[in-house]
């Protein structure tokens, strides 16, 4: 019967084997998070946020449209290999007519090796254009993401 009385009197309350309380929790949750508050109401962040955000924004427009034009390198640069290769077998075609079978076999599998090739170095190449244009792309969101946290980190400086 003492135990309830203790629960009115305002002393800690501690559930069944010693498990923390709902009351307990939450406020082991609120504390840090009101000291918090305190201070970051001192701050003068109404500006600095709006200027925060814009340029966020900034950075995220300036990073997609890296990403859309190494995009567009990417599939200009790959139209024209195609173009050449169907140019270069067109051209291989129409050296073949009228001549010795067994010849134009040979042609056609020197010009399959070669084409082999050249595919696996133009997968290298426009991938290696992909690769360069999604890092620039994040490159401009990490200096962004580096810029919030100076931000960040100077405003919560303790003053002195």
């Amino acid at each position: 019967m003492a135990t309830s009385k203790s629960s009115t009197t305002g002393a800690k309350k501690t559930g069944p084997a010693g498990i923390p309380t709902v009351e307990e929790v939450q406020e082991a949750f609120v504390k840090p998070l009101k000291g918090m508050a305190e201070r970051l109401q001192s701050l003068p962040l109404a500006g600095s946020i709006v200027e925060s955000g814009r340029k966020d924004l900034q950075a995220l427009v300036q990073a997609n449209e890296k990403s859309y034009q190494g995009l567009q390198a990417v599939v200009q640069r790959q139209t024209e290999m195609l173009k050449t290769s169907i140019e270069e077998w067109q051209g291989t075609v129409k050296g073949m007519a009228g001549t010795d079978p067994r010849e134009n076999l040979a042609k056609l599998d020197a010009m399959g090796k070669a084409a082999f090739k050249q595919a696996l170095d133009d997968i290298r190449e426009l991938s290696e254009m992909a690769a360069k244009s999604q890092s620039e792309a994040f490159d401009v969101v990490r200096r962004r993401i580096q810029d919030n946290v100076d931000e960040v980190s100077k405003l919560l400086k303790p003053r002195k």
